[in-house]
């Protein structure tokens, strides 16, 4: 069965009440054959659900591996759940550099999220000194692994995985759709070493790094790019071109 296309859109820290109720509103024109996840900063997740397509999903841009209780500013999966959040983002860049969030760290809570029902979208990805030093796939696979030890086989069906250069986040440099497919590539071929060929198959690998209405239609033709990620031009108008690139 063909893998459903699936982008994401990652706010990060922007938005406001108004834009946000903008942006819902301009995507009610999107493609249903495309499976379309929104991730606002957590001050707008009720609002963004409440105001949202229904056939339209929210995510959480974190979630802690912990239940309810004394974890100051974080957010539980049980709160997620109740307030019909169904996935979150878990790994990204900004995150594992920034506030230096262990491979082990992002597993765990990819677990805890899996248990409690939630889905993930796992961002992986390597710098640039690792890159020029040929570390692309042994970077991208470490992160997995790490997860790979933790989670079961049946929750990979809950994972998407983001693969998201960290050299091409926000600074309008994007991977070629030659070295796009060679990371999903390599991803697919470790999920098929390491977990099982069905998984292999049926997860979907989904290419962040300034991704635009500009490049997205020659990334998406490529065969193992099964949708985006998408940071700042998920804030605009053009995000709808995005999502509807494979029409």
């Amino acid at each position: 069965m063909a893998r459903k296309f699936f982008v994401g859109g990652n706010f990060k820290m922007n938005g406001s009440i108004k834009s946000i109720k903008d942006i819902v509103h301009n995507l009610s024109t999107t493609n249903p054959n495309v499976e379309v996840v929104i991730a606002p900063p957590a001050l707008f997740l009720l609002l963004t659900r409440e105001h949202l397509d229904p056939g339209i999903e929210v995510a959480a841009q974190n979630v802690f591996d912990k239940p309810n209780g004394a974890f100051t500013g974080e957010i539980s999966v049980e709160q997620l759940k109740d307030s019909n959040i169904t996935w979150t983002l878990l790994g990204h860049s900004e995150r594992r550099v920034i506030l230096h969030e262990s491979d082990e760290f992002v597993a765990s809570k990819t677990k805890y999220a899996l248990d409690g029902g939630i889905g993930v979208i796992l961002c992986c990805g390597e710098s640039l000194e690792e890159r020029e030093a040929g570390k692309t796939v042994e970077v991208v696979t470490k992160q997995l692994n790490a997860v790979a030890e933790k989670i079961s086989k049946e929750q990979w069906a809950k994972v998407v995985i983001a693969y998201e250069p960290i050299w091409a986040i926000g600074t309008g440099k994007v991977a070629t759709t030659e070295q796009a497919q060679e990371a999903h590539a390599a991803i697919r071929s470790w999920l098929d070493k390491t977990i099982s060929s069905d998984v292999a198959e049926n997860t979907r690998l989904i290419y962040g790094g300034s991704v635009s209405e500009k490049n997205c239609r020659e990334l998406a033709k490529q065969s193992d790019v099964d949708g985006f990620l998408v940071g700042g031009a998920s804030l605009k108008p053009a995000f709808v071109d995005i999502i509807n690139c494979k029409v």
